[in-house]
């Protein structure tokens, strides 16, 4: 999952980086607000953490602007230490869900993917679909008492698949979702990465589309 971090402290910003990156999310950080409205605007995100004491810009501003220009990617927003203003002030403008600093990142991620099941109309605390079901914590997937581990890329480009089940989806939208602004983005290695989950988990798991792309699950 591709996701927007806008955080300024020099510290706290590319801790959660890490923290994410491991967690399997593609990590686009920005320390200030100017950045971060203007590639929120243009990148496919799954989901965005943004702080709303930004220089440059604030983030209340990079929302509103956000979300006035028909952007509906999830949003959690960063507040500090007793500013229910600001918490009242990020939901009007259209926040999803907030967290008041400091935080624990096991509660910010639980949040994101509360989020991000959320806005794909799945409910639960598990991501499963047509049997198969995945776990976010140990990035493996289970089926029929059976259990597979999952490399990095694997598991971010299969969520991504469980997430739109019965969706044709190209190479290259996969490829803005799966991999962060700086990396490598050859959709050919997509190819790859959909052969090696097929080879774990069955070659029925993802069909192909001819000239359009792949295929998780039935059309609903």
């Amino acid at each position: 999952m591709r996701l927007l971090l806008a955080e300024d402290d020099q510290d706290l910003g590319p801790r959660l980086k890490r923290y994410l990156d491991r967690q399997g999310f593609a990590v686009d950080l920005f320390d200030n607000g100017v950045d971060a409205g203007f590639y929120g605007s243009e990148t496919a995100y799954d989901v965005i953490v943004l702080d709303l004491g930004l220089p440059g810009r604030s983030g209340l501003s990079v929302l509103e602007d956000w979300r006035r220009g028909g952007i509906k990617t999830p949003v959690l927003v960063l507040t500090a230490r007793d500013t229910w203003q600001e918490k009242v002030q990020g939901l009007q403008k259209g926040a999803d869900d907030y967290l008041t600093k400091p935080f624990h990142e096991e509660e910010l991620l639980a949040r994101l993917q509360a989020l991000i099941r959320r806005n794909a109309g799945l409910v639960g605390e598990s991501l499963a679909v047509n049997g198969w079901v995945l776990d976010e914590e140990t990035q493996s997937v289970s089926r029929d008492d059976q259990c597979w581990q999952l490399t990095g890329i694997e598991f971010r480009l299969l969520r991504y698949f469980m997430l739109h089940p019965g969706h044709i989806l190209s190479k290259s939208r996969l490829t803005e979702h799966v991999y962060e602004q700086d990396a490598d983005k050859d959709s050919n290695v997509i190819e790859v990465y959909v052969n090696r989950l097929r080879q774990k988990l069955g070659n029925d798991i993802i069909t192909t589309r001819r000239g359009q792309g792949y295929i998780f699950g039935e059309f609903s």
